[in-house]
């Protein structure tokens, strides 16, 4: 079970939910233990630089949407984290949730 299947599970209810992640290949947007708070949004919503809970190549990860590309009427967002690494691309079913809050020391973003 992964650190963040509760939270997949709420987002795929249609719920907003809270996750705590841990390391540092979001640091300067979020830092190792800060809470997010993350809300389910349609694709057709989401924007380049928006930080999502996404599922890349069999992994799950809190990072950013570096670019978004029409291919055949269906969206690709291409995923990486906010330290110059590229996850790949993911179509909207891989992405369960979008960053609408980031609270860091009790001071929310």
């Amino acid at each position: 079970m992964g650190m963040f299947d509760s939270a997949i599970k709420k987002l795929q209810d249609g719920k907003n939910t809270t996750i705590k992640p841990r390391g540092n290949s979001m640091r300067g947007k979020v830092e190792s233990g800060d809470t997010v708070y993350l809300e389910p949004c349609p694709a057709e919503n989401l924007s380049a630089g928006d930080v999502v809970l996404v599922k890349v190549k069999g992994n799950t990860y809190l990072h950013l949407i570096k670019a978004i590309k029409k291919e055949k009427d269906k969206l690709r967002f291409q995923i990486g984290n906010n330290v110059g690494g590229i996850n790949g691309w993911v179509g909207p079913n891989a992405i369960y949730g979008k960053a609408i809050t980031i609270e860091r020391n009790g001071a929310k973003e």
